[in-house]
């Protein structure tokens, strides 16, 4: 068990990283004169040189070679890249297009969606209450379809392309920054290019708008890279499922925004859509929980019979193995819980950092 300081300490990383992610669009709003494509680009070139920085200091090198002799994680990891700048770029646009509430609808979604992905790509089981959340998901997206006369395509091409991205990145088994750093080096030469292109035509914002927009927008890789190295610290410090509860605080500033601040319409409808999907998650983050308690429930027996029945070295040595049994199938039963509520791996990784 993580000693309670440790714990207030990831706690306060976590609030940190996941309030940061929610207030993006005010960052991105200041953006707003340039181009989506142009944030974008220099959002992807800046944050290499951060990430740089962060693995020199951590001294975090020894990656590089093995994957740059394994081309199937190579083809994984620009797979990747290519995923998580679409997402980027349509998060981006729609913040400044004034569509901030059906972007947190999209990061609200996204669990359900992949747990979508679990069952129908890696075969994965659902408990009874996980389908449950999945159809209260999916009716949501038909009444919002129906009432709107249009699919909330925003806010599903946001939960798809981040779910696809996650997926992806289970096969590449690179740690948060290793990842992030791999991604963003694809991206660097597409970036630049696209910066190159919008200067020659007069475009670029950068080299047009003042020493407060270069600064602005060479501050994206800023943007970026603190929170994921926040989420991080909150990760080694906080169970799975507190981690997965605490990533719904991303997406509900996001709303609060939505309404507060770009004071964007909220029709009854849209109301209506909402609230459907705000149940399923408490029906999911509940089981979730649920799940976890039972798991711990579970260890704690079997380490109490394990304690019981030590009295010789044969009975000590069986219950050294059924304690490490017991600890393994606690681990698993609560990480398979945190992972369905839509939590990030136990290893800090970027899989749920880049919004």
């Amino acid at each position: 068990m993580q000693p309670r300081n440790d714990q207030r300490v990831g706690l306060a990383y976590g609030f940190g990283a996941y309030t940061m992610w929610g207030l993006l669009p005010l960052y991105w709003h200041l953006l707003d004169a340039a181009s989506p494509f142009e944030i974008l680009a220099h959002r992807m070139v800046w944050s290499l040189p951060v990430a740089v920085v962060i693995l020199a200091v951590l001294r975090r090198w020894s990656w590089i070679g093995p994957l740059l002799r394994q081309p199937r994680r190579l083809g994984l990891v620009l797979v990747c890249s290519l995923v998580i700048s679409a997402n980027w770029f349509l998060y981006i646009w729609s913040v400044n297009a004034g569509h901030v509430l059906e972007a947190s609808l999209g990061y609200f979604i996204n669990p359900l969606v992949s747990i979508a992905f679990g069952v129908l790509v890696l075969r994965e089981r659902l408990r009874p209450l996980q389908w449950t959340a999945v159809g209260v998901g999916l009716l949501a997206v038909v009444v919002m379809t129906v009432a709107y006369g249009k699919v909330p395509w925003i806010a599903l091409g946001l939960a798809f392309s981040f779910a696809t991205y996650g997926l992806v990145k289970k096969g590449i088994k690179l740690d948060g920054i290793e990842g992030f750093s791999a991604e963003t080096a694809l991206q660097l030469l597409p970036a630049l290019g696209i910066l190159v292109f919008l200067a020659l035509h007069g475009e670029s914002r950068f080299t047009t708008g003042g020493v407060g927009q270069a600064l602005l927008l060479a501050g994206c890789g800023i943007a970026t890279a603190v929170p994921l190295i926040c989420f991080g610290a909150s990760a080694v410090r906080l169970p799975l499922t507190t981690i997965g509860t605490m990533q719904y605080l991303a997406p509900t500033f996001q709303f609060l925004l939505g309404l507060t601040v770009f004071h964007e319409r909220m029709p009854s409808e849209r109301w209506t859509g909402f609230a459907l999907v705000w149940a399923a998650l408490t029906v999911l983050t509940w089981d979730a929980l649920r799940t976890a308690r039972r798991a711990r429930t579970a260890l704690a027996e079997a380490a109490a019979r394990a304690g019981a029945v030590a009295g010789g070295g044969t009975a000590a040595g069986a219950a050294d193995g059924a304690g490490v049994q017991a600890a393994e199938a606690g681990r698993a039963a609560e990480a398979a819980a945190a992972r369905h509520a839509g939590a990030p791996a136990a290893t800090p990784r970027s899989d749920g950092l880049t919004r």
